[in-house]
């Protein structure tokens, strides 16, 4: 899931920002069309793994199918086999089009590893925090209109609402409950990013780790931080680059991190990533959208690039999570799966793309 996270890099460290200042001027907001389309328009189409998308498309069926409009095409989905032969009778491709073109920004987000304990130790130090007890949603959103900045989250002090803590202040408490502790800082801050991952324990248990909820705060991009103080450039910025400014300046760590004041809460689960939708995420068959634009459960048929070698990656994909920095009318997150591999490609993916949303015809 994507936290809320859920993952996601680019837009994460860069592009998803504070709020700007008052005096500059508003962008001009973009107009958003579905243009009918034919399959045969889509690069690829014929060749990918069209059994595979509806193997994938059945399991967020298992959530989706409760949403009017998958209701239909779900139960039509258990009488298909062939990949093929379903989504070309049971749906109408559309490209999403913007006042500024079809092309739009795939970004990337994975599974992590860590490794931990249930311990603390010299180690293992950084604690993988639950849910706190003190943490209350408001209910009456009527009744307090200035909580929705925090997402109306907030904690009761002196029989008042306030807004919960930030990171620095979650940071420095110790009468909160964790699942266990991890021995690299930057990691676990890459895992409340991704909203979900792994952690090995030194007797070789892995435990499945996953999005609890959040405290209210809004995010902030270290990386724009970064770039605009001139540690990284703006072309240069990713995960990685990141990270190894953080190895040659460990004194700057805390500084930079608690720029962020948003902090994810996490459980132990017995399934591994898990998306918004509620189902485990596919590698690279799930995707992470703006729900203002397309609705989860949604198949997507992704046009876009490999960020390390540039071959065409043109894949048939379920929309299955969100995440806070997934903004935008042309604009997803692809789900690269679990592992190095998968953290290498997703740190470093932020490339143009065009998105076919698959819509139902009945």
């Amino acid at each position: 899931m994507k936290t809320i996270l859920a993952t996601i890099f680019f837009s994460l460290f860069f592009i998803a920002c504070s709020t700007k200042p008052v005096e500059e001027p508003k962008e001009a907001k973009k107009q958003l069309t579905a243009k009918n389309s034919v399959f045969d328009y889509m690069n690829g189409f014929y060749d990918d793994d069209l059994d595979l998308a509806l193997d994938v498309f059945k399991k967020a069926c298992e959530k989706s199918s409760k949403k009017p409009i998958f209701e239909n095409v779900c139960i039509n989905a258990n009488y298909y086999e062939n990949g093929k032969s379903f989504f070309m009778h049971n749906f109408t491709p559309k490209v999403l089009v913007s006042n500024s073109g079809d092309l739009g920004l795939v970004t990337g987000y994975y599974e992590p590893l860590l490794h931990g304990s249930k311990v603390k130790s010299e180690k293992y130090k950084y604690p993988i925090y639950k849910l706190p007890k003190d943490l209350v949603t408001i209910r009456n959103k009527d009744k307090y209109p200035q909580f929705k900045k925090f997402r109306y989250k907030a904690k009761i002090v002196n029989d008042y609402y306030v807004p919960y803590d930030t990171r620095e202040e979650i940071e420095k408490r110790d009468d909160l409950e964790a699942i266990v502790y991890v021995d690299n800082e930057i990691d676990l801050f890459f895992l409340h990013i991704q909203g979900s991952g792994r952690v090995q324990l030194e007797d070789g248990e892995i435990l499945n780790i996953g999005y609890a909820g959040q405290n209210g705060r809004k995010y902030f991009a270290i990386g724009k931080k970064l770039v605009e103080d001139g540690h990284i450039s703006k072309e240069n910025i990713s995960l990685q680059t990141i990270k190894a400014y953080f190895e040659q300046n460990p004194h700057k760590t805390k500084e930079i991190l608690n720029l962020n004041p948003s902090y994810i809460f996490f459980t132990q689960k017995e399934k591994t990533a898990t998306g918004a939708l509620g189902v485990e995420l596919v590698e690279k068959r799930n995707i992470a959208v703006d729900r203002n634009y397309i609705p989860l459960g949604m198949p997507v048929f992704v046009e876009t690039k490999n960020p390390i070698t540039k071959e065409p990656i043109n894949k048939l994909v379920i929309a299955a999570d969100v995440g806070g920095a997934i903004k935008g009318e042309i604009r997803i997150d692809y789900f690269f799966g679990y592992g190095k591999k998968a953290e290498n490609l997703a740190g470093v993916m932020k490339e143009k793309g065009r998105l076919f949303l698959f819509i139902p015809n009945i």
